[in-house]
């Protein structure tokens, strides 16, 4: 339950703070559940983030 609040958390750090569309996440969500791979690392590769917000992102996740 903790990892499931987690990511709720980091899908409303990403809309609010980040403003990525509900869309573009809803997107990176799919693809981490068909690759396996780390959310924050789906968005930089499909081009949802840019460098910048992934790093915002990982100072994000290192201090929640």
């Amino acid at each position: 339950m903790g990892s499931n609040r987690s990511a709720t958390s980091l899908v409303s750090f990403l809309q609010e703070d980040l403003a990525i569309s509900s869309p573009d996440v809803n997107m990176a969500l799919r693809l981490q559940a068909q690759n396996s791979g780390p959310l924050p690392m789906i968005l930089w590769q499909y081009g949802l983030v840019s460098i910048e917000q992934l790093d915002q992102i990982f100072d994000w996740l290192e201090h929640s």
